[in-house]
């Protein structure tokens, strides 16, 4: 006997978990398999304890700073294992949330290790090794993706680490080099620096964060350096040896080639999709440069298969992950009006000091589709509520097509801006031209006036600068 379903889900990470609650309140037949955590790399390992440790070196930033507020703070103690902890039970909490909700609607939690064995077919290894057979209408592939490693140097865990090693270090090192300044790279080149760790950032590109606006790259570089963080761009580490003190590193670059010893390395250069042991070449699934090839509705080249999040392709992000769990399921379902995802609008957040936030083209890819463009931009210097709050370091930057006032990208860089690019996705979802926003009322004093001022200034009608 086989059990039947109408949707099986491989992976329980943001893509998988909200696929299957979007099935079960859709009143499909559900199981979810999952062979670790409920929560994937998100709740578990990546965007949640990653925030969790970040507030803990906003605080530490805080304190340092507090006289300037008046404050005097006496000698200050401060115990790693302990912001580790805090970090480590929020993820918890939120775990245990996704199995309540799980339960909620209806879903059959399957633990253990999937495989694909013929089309609707699925074999899921358990703890005990034992083998069990399902069958499904729909199945939709979420196992997500896993750091990816540099050729000759390979995380041992103690001094070469991926993010898993940084979330829960037993000490915090007194130097650490970042290999990889992409969201992951910054953010823990921020939190680290901002603990008291001697920082190295080390980046093969011309730009730190490479997917975004020039000009937000450059004025992160700027803050980082003005911390103290080493940042080497258009260079490679090209060896990392480790020693009985630590790593020896050998940075490259056109002109010159550099030796640096430090403590620790952490490799940040992205992802690689877990496609292994998952029984695709069996069935031919098509690829692309190594992720699982989908349409717009996740669906790959075998019928009744699908694929979503990280093994589908970049952008590797958790909302992205949910929002086409969501597209998938209301597809299959047969939901009408169910609109695909523009990847090009997928925002992006990276949570360091400054804060990024980002959504749409920027500026230089506009001008290589040919767009005739305007643009707008605002320092929050001159922002009261920033002023107020200590927090001038940063501006936001619009774009906007000339002819037709469409809002094609929003860039940002400060204090809580990962909490404002929403507001800009918005209007864009809905339409909203650069006519129509000018006449938008913001609230004063917020941070989020500088958006508005943003706006008139692509006109040349800011009212503050």
């Amino acid at each position: 006997m086989h059990d039947k379903y109408d949707v099986l889900i491989i992976g329980g990470g943001p893509g998988g978990y909200v696929a299957a609650i979007r099935a079960g309140q859709l009143g499909l037949r559900t199981a979810l398999v999952e062979k670790q955590h409920l929560g994937g790399i998100c709740l578990n390992w990546g965007c949640i304890p990653t925030k969790a440790l970040l507030h803990g070196a906003e605080v530490a930033h805080s304190i340092a700073h507090a006289n300037q507020l008046g404050f005097s703070v006496g000698e200050v103690s401060f115990c790693l294992q302990k912001l580790v902890q805090f970090s480590r039970t929020v993820s918890q909490q939120l775990t245990g949330g996704v199995e309540y909700l799980l339960k909620k609607n209806g879903v059959r939690v399957i633990d253990g290790t999937a495989r694909l064995c013929g089309k609707g077919q699925v074999t899921v290894s358990d703890a005990r090794g034992e083998k069990h057979e399902y069958r499904a209408d729909h199945v939709i592939l979420a196992t997500g993706a896993r750091p990816r490693a540099l050729p000759g140097i390979t995380p041992d865990g103690e001094y070469i680490w991926t993010y898993f090693e940084a979330l829960q270090p037993e000490r915090l090192p007194k130097s650490l080099l970042v290999i990889g300044s992409g969201a992951i790279g910054v953010e823990f080149a921020s939190l680290y620096n901002d603990l008291g760790c001697k920082v190295t950032l080390v980046e093969q590109a011309p730009q730190i964060l490479p997917v975004e606006d020039t000009e937000v790259s450059a004025a992160v570089r700027k803050s980082f350096e003005r911390r103290g963080i080493q940042v080497h761009t258009q260079t490679l580490v090209t060896q990392a040896q480790v020693t009985d003190t630590g790593v020896c590193c050998t940075l490259k670059n056109a002109s010159a080639e550099q030796f640096l010893e430090v403590e620790r390395v952490l490799l940040a250069v992205g992802v690689q999709p877990n496609i292994e042991d998952l029984g695709l070449e069996a069935l031919e699934v098509g690829l692309d440069r190594g992720f699982i090839k989908t349409d717009a509705a996740c669906r790959t080249n075998v019928f009744g298969l699908y694929a979503i999040g990280d093994v589908a392709g970049p952008p590797c992000l958790a909302h992205k992950a949910s929002h086409e769990g969501v597209i998938c399921v209301e597809t299959l379902a047969g939901l009408a009006g169910t609109a695909p995802l523009d990847h090009d609008y997928v925002p992006g957040c990276t949570y360091a000091r400054p804060q990024v936030a980002s959504l749409g083209l920027t500026e230089a890819t506009a001008r290589a589709r040919g767009r005739a463009i305007k643009i707008g931009k605002f320092a929050l210097q001159g922002n009261g509520k920033a002023l107020a709050s200590g927090e001038t370091e940063g501006f936001v930057k619009t774009i906007f097509d000339a002819e037709t006032g469409e809002l094609l990208g929003a860039h940002m860089v400060g204090a809580q801006v990962t909490e404002q690019i929403q507001g800009l996705g918005i209007a864009r979802h809905l339409e909203a031209t650069h006519e129509s926003l000018l006449s938008v009322v913001f609230a004063h004093p917020t941070l989020s006036e500088a958006m508005h001022e943003s706006i008139l200034a692509a006109s040349g009608r800011a009212l503050h600068q």
